[in-house]
């Protein structure tokens, strides 16, 4: 059974599954959920019809706005390419590397089929129940870099047990 988590925004709650065949990128997310590593950070870049990414504890600074999206861990995760980025899933992100190593900590949940991406990144998920919030998240008004005027923020993320 794949692991379950709440993520817990402060527009709401989305219900994420992580996919047992990309276990490198399911084990670090789960390391970082174990650390509370994300609670705090916002979501830096929204684009409707898109995407929208989270990951960078530097999000959680207002005064670093301008750096929202360059921070997180120096680790990499090789890369785990399988699924495509159908709207709803979870994918690592990246810098331009040609291994296509993913980000030690931002991903980006899909909010389109955004299948021009397949074979880019490693999708690594699914949204199993909030694609509402998800919806809500994607509607903010956002400045010229994307970033959400009223910031979105990770209160949470907690593991779903397993019954």
């Amino acid at each position: 059974m794949p692991e379950q988590f709440i993520i817990k925004t402060s527009l709401g709650d989305i219900t994420i599954s992580l996919y047992d065949d990309t276990p490198l990128h399911r084990d670090n997310f789960a390391k970082l959920v174990g650390e509370s590593y994300y609670d705090g950070i916002r979501f830096h870049r929204v684009i409707e019809g898109f995407m929208i990414q989270t990951g960078d504890p530097l999000s959680r600074h207002e005064e670093k706005r301008s750096l929202h999206g360059t921070g997180g861990p120096s680790t990499r995760i090789p890369a785990e390419i399988k699924h495509s980025n159908k709207k709803g899933t979870l994918a690592a992100a990246r810098d331009n590397n040609p291994q296509r190593a993913s980000s030690g900590s931002q991903f980006y949940i899909n909010h389109a089929d955004n299948g021009f991406l397949d074979g880019q990144y490693t999708v690594f998920g699914v949204v199993d129940a909030g694609m509402d919030i998800v919806e809500k998240i994607a509607a903010v008004k956002t400045d010229p870099n994307d970033n959400p005027l009223v910031p979105v923020v990770i209160e949470s993320i907690v593991a779903v047990a397993n019954s």
